[in-house]
């Protein structure tokens, strides 16, 4: 799925009745719903029941069960509430009418008030930085073919800022650096954005968790698997302009990894914040469990 177009046409979604809609499953090449097109087209599902002018300011949301790969996705909306400034709603997906996803997300139209924001960490710039499809190509020999091809595939483009070597056998500091931005431009509003920045913002997080315990820079013999994720959004953006993902992860404890991250324009403008817990387990042979 390189092209963007095919992403945004992804999480549109099909109306079935006021309310329900359904969505199809991008065929990761690892075989499992990816948590990002789930959260992003649950966001696409809220946006079609509110107001034109307000915007989504925040979502919590819980991954329930693993998602069926060939099953479309329901996604029931409910609307909680319509005050003067802001919307909520609550979006249930289902497979089999089973709930494998549950989010709340909050809506807002525009207002004037207080501003300041966090410095963007002093990092390079992505000019001149490899993205991670050139790393893979260089290093394709020692890379899983599941990974390879989903890097590939992808309708973003991501730039690391710390050099990865497969060679590099030493764990590392849970703190990660990636630019990112869609490969071709995006038409669209706001809502476009956010929702396809609801996508890339899955990616990441948990293996930041788990830098400091793995050696090399691609985890082997885990688990992972999303519980949660948070997302607030706190100013406009363009996803096909270079931004910052700046990662970092406080706690691993009880088989569960959290991450935080903020995400920055190039130009050190604070638009999002994300955090993220997950499971992250030693694998065990014949089993995913």
């Amino acid at each position: 799925m390189k092209d963007i177009n095919e992403l945004i046409k992804l999480i549109e979604l099909e109306e079935l009745s006021p309310n329900i809609y359904v969505g199809h499953n991008y065929q990761a090449p690892w075989n499992r719903v990816f948590g990002g097109q789930v959260l992003s087209q649950a966001v696409s599902a809220a946006y079609k029941t509110v107001a034109k002018d307000r915007f989504a300011h925040s979502l919590h949301a819980y991954f329930l069960l693993a998602g069926d790969i060939s099953i479309p996705i329901h996604y029931e909306v409910e609307s909680i509430r319509d005050g003067g400034s802001f919307s909520t709603r609550r979006v249930v997906a289902k497979q089999n009418d089973v709930p494998i996803f549950i989010t709340s997300i909050s809506f807002q139209s525009k207002q004037e008030g207080f501003d300041h924001q966090i410095d963007m960490p002093n990092v390079v710039g992505p000019e001149g930085l490899k993205s991670d499809e050139d790393l893979v190509n260089k290093y394709k020999l020692f890379v899983p073919q599941n990974i390879l091809q989903s890097i590939k595939t992808r309708p973003f483009e991501f730039r690391p800022v710390e050099k990865l070597n497969v060679f590099d056998r030493s764990t590392k500091p849970p703190y990660k650096h990636i630019w990112f931005k869609a490969k071709e431009k995006v038409e669209g509003g706001l809502d476009v954005h956010q929702t396809l920045l609801t996508y890339v913002s899955d990616y990441n997080l948990l293996t930041t968790a788990t830098l400091p315990h793995t050696k090399g820079p691609i985890p082997k013999d885990l688990f992972m698997a999303s519980l949660d994720h948070a997302m607030w959004f706190h100013r406009d953006f363009r996803i096909d302009e270079w931004m910052l993902y700046a990662l970092d992860s406080p706690s691993a404890s009880n088989t569960r990894g959290f991450t935080r991250g903020n995400i920055f324009t190039q130009k050190g403008k604070l638009v999002a914040s994300v955090v993220q817990e997950g499971l992250i387990r030693k694998a065990k042979k014949g089993t995913l469990k």
